[in-house]
């Protein structure tokens, strides 16, 4: 197969595209390819285990044949509230109306239904919201007998129809974040030596720290975990959930009915700032281009949505339904890097946050820190980056320089992950056994790509000796 015709310029934001019936074909991923997107997210809330399998050696192959690097993120379901079937799949509630919740499986009618979530009548207290169908429905608990009946007056009425999502803001849920199916669905995707997997859920560090330990556990424990943030607990410990996660989505559906929708937009750019502030990688996720699942063009406020993710400076913006189950996957990614291109053009992105307590990366902190300056003030064309582990191509990217970031790694394994991080281009090198052929080789390459020109200014940032890992103490201001 002659290989794919890549957009010639790379944005900064990436770009996460999940991947479904729409977009699951040899043809229609490749066009994604094409088109510029970086991460694939699979979605386990639908398909089997074979159907991802396909899905992911489909993702592989495309990527050794174009020498690609598009990372794979497995996104858990975590556990889902939902009610059970209605009559005629759908009933009107009206307001004021009385409804109850039941464990008992049943068919719902206008007085009742099936809740899937057997501890709710242990977990709710008299006077808690609860929403249904994404806050379309809103019901006020009037009483519980604490065993297999919550009973609730209608708020907000309409049209209940069967198996939709539950939301309960104001209780306090005694569900575990990873449920049997999600620990089966982790196991087969650490099997499959996936980049990145989204725990659903998160209230805690507890329940980052499960995942992780099952990650550790594995025959390859390689896997990233990404911490979606669509619960209010999550709110409430926040800090120390960036610092325990390695990178963070901000999942605005769930997130936008679990908390009142007016402080989104607020929560949106604290999160962003506060995870550029401890360089951990951040998505912007839900309903960025949701009228493109039928529509061909974005309307003006998704494009003013894309925009302004790009102006805090996220490290990557989400599709969901536009590319898996849309009608126009490719043009909603051209559409999604076309606002993206035109956001970034000549803003300045520059974050001044030199590291400012002392911590076993001080050193390495201060370099990267110091690089991004440096490049600032000489416009240097690009920060060439030797790495192990991706830390110090996470640490340069969290000042979001001007210049373009290119990393180089004998490590097989970050080289996709990097994918996810602002601005950050990987390529696989051989283990240098000096600082000087290092240097030599990577702009070698850098110039046959055209990714830099003679005379342009660039910097470099690694470790001397080189063997000495994770010790990143040099800086090299030179022309080409």
């Amino acid at each position: 197969m002659s290989q794919l015709k890549f957009r010639h310029e790379r944005s900064h934001t990436k770009v996460v595209a999940t991947l479904g019936p729409a977009s699951s074909s040899r043809q229609v991923l490749e066009k994604l390819f094409e088109e510029g997107i970086d991460v694939c997210r699979l979605n386990f809330s639908h398909g089997s285990h074979d159907d991802h399998l396909k899905t992911i050696n489909l993702i592989k192959k495309i990527n050794a044949e174009n020498e690609a690097t598009v990372a794979i993120l497995a996104d858990l379901q975590g556990p889902k509230l939902r009610i059970g079937d209605m009559e005629n799949n759908g009933v009107v509630l009206e307001d004021g109306s009385s409804f109850s919740f039941v464990n008992e499986p049943c068919v719902g009618d206008a007085r009742k239904a099936y809740m899937s979530y057997s501890q709710l009548p242990a977990d709710v207290k008299i006077g808690e919201k609860i929403m249904v169908d994404d806050g379309k429905i809103q019901l006020e608990v009037t009483g519980t007998n604490g065993r297999d009946e919550v009973k609730m007056k209608v708020i907000n009425g309409g049209i209940l129809s069967s198996k939709k999502g539950v939301n309960l803001p104001d209780t306090e849920i005694s569900l575990p974040s990873l449920t049997e199916k999600d620990i089966a669905d982790a196991h087969f995707a650490l099997s499959q030596e996936i980049d990145w997997i989204a725990l659903s859920f998160v209230r805690s560090v507890t329940d980052l720290l499960e995942l992780k330990e099952l990650i550790k556990h594995s025959k390859l424990p390689t896997a990233r975990v990404v911490a979606k943030i669509e619960k209010p607990e999550a709110l409430k410990e926040i800090d120390p959930i960036i610092d325990m996660a390695d990178a963070v989505m901000v999942a605005r559906g769930d997130l936008g009915v679990e908390v009142p929708f007016d402080q989104v937009p607020l929560i949106q750019k604290e999160l962003v700032a506060k995870c550029i502030a401890k360089s951990k990688p951040v998505i912007i996720a839900t309903q960025m281009m949701e009228s493109m699942i039928t529509n061909f063009r974005p309307t003006r406020a998704e494009a003013n949505d894309v925009g302004n993710a790009v102006l805090d400076g996220a490290d990557a913006l989400m599709l969901s339904g536009e590319t898996s189950v849309g009608k126009y996957p490719a043009q909603v990614v051209r559409s999604m890097q076309q606002i993206i291109d035109a956001t970034e053009k000549g803003y300045d992105y520059f974050r001044s946050n030199p590291p400012r307590e002392f911590s076993r990366t001080y050193l390495s902190d201060s370099i990267c820190f110091s690089a991004c300056k440096m490049a600032e003030q000489t416009d240097a064309r690009a920060i060439i980056v030797f790495t192990h582990s991706g830390y110090t191509a996470y640490r340069i990217a969290s000042h979001r320089p001007k210049a373009n970031i290119f990393a180089f790694t004998d490590n097989k394994r970050i080289i996709n992950k990097l994918s996810l991080v602002w601005g950050v281009r990987t390529y696989l090198s051989e283990t240098f056994s000096s600082i000087d052929e290092a240097v030599n080789q990577s702009i070698e390459r850098l110039l046959k790509m055209n990714l830099i020109q003679e005379e342009d200014v660039v910097i470099h940032v690694g470790s001397t000796p080189v063997p000495e890992r994770g010790r990143t103490n040099m800086i090299k201001l030179s022309y080409v």
